[in-house]
């Protein structure tokens, strides 16, 4: 492909959303930076799902050839009491791949590979991807920017995409802090590999819950290891986001009497290498261009990990945005808000919480706790499937993607 486009392209952040944005604008014949933060590529992480709108956009990407290669063995959903045993299923196929998992299954960090494979066969010379680098400031005007980066190199680009996560540093330098955009949801949530404990069952998520906190296991790549999930029910405490320590300690207050696998889980946190600790927090920019900087994915919209729909948001909205830059590349400003205006009805959906919020979720009291369990049974039971299917995975089903 030749350059079509006079445009340079900035995109700081090398995740899923900044991938896939920087995808599709390569395949524009836009010439595309990359910049990420980290050394390497991110191996791993907690599985994320593809279905409905993210499905499609990924089809239509050309994505899902290299997504079923990582495709993981994921059946269903299993809640289990602290003896070890069942007390209700969602099995993927009951839900038609639209319960809590879904029919395409794949790890964060397999996905990314597959996006960076991609970037690597349709780069015709024109992308410039750089790792261990990030913006420190960023100065505009109406012809464009001027960034300057950790490295101490500056450049101008016509547009600069931030997709650098929740707690980005884009957001921070062209929209402001962010406390105007970020909203703490009353948890926490951690992740992070463990080896697979004796009888679990292969390819089952298996999900424990006590009063105000619930702890899963979910099948991983290799069959040797699992991922641990642990969310808990508490106060915001701004103190904890640079204290593992105290991070595990609150872990450990939460789940230490859960039963099960609780004590595995336990062992294996303090060793483990890859403990991820965040606030639940919903992202919410009212307006997701500032002149010629816009957000896409988690910096410019997230529901928080219990809605489970960051990766499609991500997927959906680097859709989206790349191709309405394709669109008009001499006209960024109306680029932006068709944008703007297409992804906005997709994303009020996608951040809805399934059953109505960590309250409801995770209750505190063993009474409420065991009446929790009673009505998971109910609602997992054959008669209210398509009911259950409706209310917690069916909201986002009516958006339509459009064709570009």
């Amino acid at each position: 492909m030749t350059t079509t486009s006079p445009l340079h392209v900035l995109v700081s952040g090398g995740g899923i959303a900044g991938n896939a944005v920087a995808l599709q604008l390569l395949r524009s014949g836009i010439r595309t930076t990359v910049v990420e933060r980290a050394a390497v590529p991110r191996p791993g992480g907690q599985a994320v799902d593809l279905r409905g709108p993210s499905r499609e956009a990924a089809e239509r990407m050309g994505l899902m050839e290299g997504i079923r290669k990582y495709q993981l063995d994921e059946r269903g959903m299993s809640y289990i009491d602290g003896d070890g045993r069942v007390y209700a299923r969602m099995a993927m196929e009951d839900f038609d791949g639209q319960g809590a998992v879904a029919e395409i299954e794949i790890t964060r960090g397999d996905l990314n590979q597959v996006l960076l494979d991609a970037l690597a066969t349709a780069d015709n010379g024109h992308l410039d991807y750089r790792y261990g680098e990030w913006i420190e400031q960023i100065d505009q005007d109406d012809t464009g920017v001027e960034v300057t980066f950790a490295s101490g190199r500056t450049e101008r680009f016509d547009l600069v995409i931030g997709a650098d996560g929740v707690h980005s540093a884009t957001r921070r330098l062209a929209f402001g802090p962010e406390e105007q955009f970020s909203t703490n949801l009353g948890g926490y949530g951690a992740f992070f590999t463990m080896p697979t404990p004796p009888q679990v069952e292969p390819g089952w998520f298996g999900m424990r819950l006590v009063p105000g906190a619930m702890l899963g296991i979910r099948p991983d790549g290799d069959p040797a290891t699992a991922k641990a999930i642990i969310t808990v029910r508490t106060d915001a405490d701004p103190a904890l986001r640079r204290d593992p320590d105290a991070q595990r300690a609150l872990i450990r207050q939460a789940i230490g009497g859960a039963g099960w696998h609780a004590p595995a889980v336990l062992a294996a946190m303090e060793t483990t290498p890859d403990f991820y600790f965040d606030e639940l927090a919903r992202v919410d920019v009212p307006e997701l261009a500032v002149g010629r900087v816009t957000l896409v994915g988690d910096a410019g919209y997230c529901g928080s990990p219990m809605t489970g729909m960051g990766t499609a948001m991500a997927v959906v909205g680097a859709y989206v945005l790349a191709a309405e830059i394709a669109a008009t590349p001499a006209d960024l400003p109306g680029a932006l808000r068709r944008y703007q205006n297409t992804i906005t009805p997709f994303l009020a959906k996608a951040k809805e919480i399934p059953g109505g919020g960590i309250a409801m979720m995770l209750p505190r009291t063993k009474l409420m706790t065991r009446l929790s369990k009673v009505n998971v049974r109910m609602m997992m039971s054959r008669p209210m499937r398509p009911i259950t299917k409706k209310i917690f995975f069916g909201h986002t089903e009516e958006f339509t993607l459009p064709t570009y």
